[in-house]
């Protein structure tokens, strides 16, 4: 029984596990799960080899609520073993299939410079970088009203500040976050700095300094491979045009606002 990742790439953490998998020429079997029950989408990569393009197909959301006790993706399972959480599954693939050192250096200062911005992302980029979509496509999407533009700016100013400690604490004058070579710090920040691109916040177009930077994150994975994972992510706008079961949206609405409090 070979490795089976569960994931939607409308979610950031399994854009970053896919790609990093993928890059790396993992052999896995691609298990589509939607977040959201009967996907609004319409169609959303299915079941199929690491090495293949995503298609349509079945969604796997049984199967990755047995795989992850915590009922979320992403989820690993590797034959009996099964694994949650993002960062535990990129330092598991990392490992086990012995990834190039600079994804997860051996030594010792640069390894902990992976895990100092790791650990700084999720108070900060990850706070704030995902609200923009909801405050523009889902929670308009299901609850059939706009929020107030203060709501969107008030995320964008925490966005604009976490983004100037990126640029001057992490990113400073070098070409990633680590030094000279990609690092698993720089693929968890780009795939969450991609979802305000997807909604039309272009946060990189006044900082050439992380647009550069973006550039460069591309070429290290290969932009064939970064776009086709952000595929989704970037027609998201499609979504308001579609119609929604009302008891779907009568389930996720009090979700997706109780998020933003």
């Amino acid at each position: 029984m070979g490795l089976e990742l569960y994931l939607d790439l409308l979610s950031q953490p399994c854009r970053s596990i896919y790609i990093f998998a993928r890059s790396n020429n993992i052999p896995f079997e691609f298990k589509q799960v939607e977040l959201f029950k009967d996907s609004v989408l319409g169609k959303k990569p299915a079941a199929g080899s690491g090495a293949e393009q995503p298609r349509t197909g079945p969604s796997n959301s049984e199967g990755a609520s047995k795989v992850s006790l915590l009922k979320k993706v992403p989820a690993l399972k590797d034959g009996d073993f099964t694994l949650a959480e993002c960062t535990a599954i990129l330092l598991y693939l990392s490992r086990k299939y012995k990834t190039p050192d600079h994804w997860y250096p051996a030594d010792i200062q640069k390894r902990a410079q992976v895990d100092e911005y790791l650990s700084w992302h999720h108070a900060n980029i990850r706070a704030n970088a995902p609200k923009t979509m909801w405050i523009k496509v889902l929670i308009p999407l299901f609850t059939g009203q706009p929020l107030p533009s203060e709501k969107l700016q008030e995320v964008m100013e925490g966005l604009s500040t976490s983004l100037k400690q990126f640029e001057e604490r992490f990113l400073q004058d070098k070409a990633f976050i680590i030094g000279s070579e990609i690092s698993l710090a720089d693929l968890v920040a780009i795939v969450e700095l991609m979802q305000p691109v997807g909604v039309g916040c272009d946060i990189f177009e006044d900082r050439p300094r992380l647009m550069e930077w973006r550039r460069r994150v591309e070429d290290a994975v290969g932009k064939e491979l970064f776009f086709q994972a952000h595929e989704m992510i970037l027609n998201i706008k499609e979504l308001t045009n579609i119609q929604i079961d009302p008891q779907l949206k009568e389930h996720l609405a009090p979700m997706l606002m109780k998020m933003l409090k």
